[in-house]
């Protein structure tokens, strides 16, 4: 066990010296000092268990040394020296942290019983923090144990789902090749056999595309590619390019631009950003319906929208949304192939840059998707 280092700091060399011949002949190891000024160097040069204090100095009171002693280490122990004890000088050292007093005149058995409780005390406290940060780090190792095995189940799960989207156009696509290859198929059915299998492989394709978006969305080396942009500037360039597809299906689409807020983003990020809202919309909304694209700011936010009167989305659907390869029934009714990742990057890039996204709908009358994006300063 190590030798406990004790501090005597009084006035009176007959105290000083007295303490250090009993305290060294007990086994301490002890430094003293005639004044508070010497007595809080040694504090801040050293480490000590346990310091004497006189309660009366000419230059600075024993309990006004309490404080910088425990900020130094609040587990040192503190024991008043006084010739005069009171009621209120023990309340007044107590609450500054002392942990007992010596009355003058003192023997040497009281001086030594007072040092080894203080000690008993110091060392107690001492097993009590050590029990505490033990039970903290094995909380902690309990809660990375936890998310591990969440993050394993999630890997797993993400595994299968990947080979099982891929598995099924990859199936079909290898029956069309046998069948054209043994012959099934004749010259004439041939050019729609390989129109399906182009299909397939379109699919593919896509979810390929996908699983690599989502994978940069989810990756460190994004924000070095951030710069300041207008928000404006991606929408107004993706709009353009969907509004045909719009125009052609029959849809009203309209861009409302009411503000032009600058954000730190990365560009291809927020391209894909309003990309994937814009044709959720085009896509999920019947002949004769609208698309309503806004973009605004307000509070420090820039704050992008995508209303429509499609499908909309049931309530106990609109928890799962943004979940990777989930797509609502409603959805594959109208549109059988999708890879259920478009949602999921849309929710990682506006996180990622620090925002949030909400979805309002109802099943049958459409959705309105709002995200947030902190302005840049």
């Amino acid at each position: 066990m190590e030798t406990a280092r004790i501090l005597v700091i009084d006035d009176e060399q007959g105290i000083r010296e007295g303490c250090r011949r009993v305290l060294e002949l007990a086994g301490y190891l002890v430094e003293t000092a005639a004044s508070g000024q010497e007595g809080l160097r040694h504090v801040q040069e050293g480490n000590f268990d346990l310091v004497l204090l006189d309660v009366m100095m000419p230059d600075i009171r024993g309990v006004d040394l309490i404080e910088p002693i425990h900020d130094k280490d609040p587990e040192t122990v503190c024991i008043i020296i006084t010739g005069y004890a009171t009621v209120e000088l023990a309340v007044q050292a107590i609450k500054a942290g002392a942990y007992d007093f010596l009355s003058k005149p003192f023997t040497a058995d009281v001086l030594l019983m007072t040092v080894q409780q203080g000690l008993e005390r110091r060392r107690l406290s001492l097993e009590a923090r050590r029990a505490q940060e033990l039970e903290r780090q094995a909380a902690e190792l309990a809660r990375a144990k936890e998310e591990l095995e969440r993050l394993d189940r999630f890997k797993t799960t993400f595994t299968l789902t990947v080979a099982h989207e891929l598995r099924a156009p990859l199936t079909a696509l290898q029956s069309f090749l046998i069948a054209i290859l043994k012959g099934y198929i004749s010259p004439e059915e041939q050019p729609a056999i390989l129109e399906r299998a182009l299909g397939r492989t379109q699919e593919l394709l896509d979810l390929v595309d996908d699983l690599l978006k989502l994978a940069r969305a989810k990756s460190e080396q994004g924000p070095q590619k951030r710069q300041v942009l207008s928000l404006a500037e991606p929408l107004e360039k993706v709009f353009a390019l969907h509004k045909a597809q719009a125009d052609e299906k029959g849809l009203a689409c309209v861009l409302e631009v009411r503000a032009r807020p600058q954000v730190e983003a990365d560009p291809d990020q927020m391209t894909q950003l309003w990309t994937n809202l814009i044709s959720n919309g085009i896509k999920y909304t019947p002949t004769g319906g609208r698309v309503t694209v806004t973009l605004d700011q307000q509070d420090g936010w820039a704050v992008g929208s995508v209303a429509d009167t499609g499908i909309g989305i049931a309530a106990e659907d609109q928890e799962r949304i943004f979940e990777e390869f989930y797509r609502t029934p409603q959805a594959k009714a109208v549109e059988a192939r999708g890879t259920g990742l478009g949602l999921p990057l849309v929710k990682r890039i506006v996180e990622a840059h620090g925002g949030t996204i909400t979805v309002e709908s109802e099943l049958g009358k459409g959705s309105r998707f709002t995200f947030r994006l902190p302005v840049a300063e």
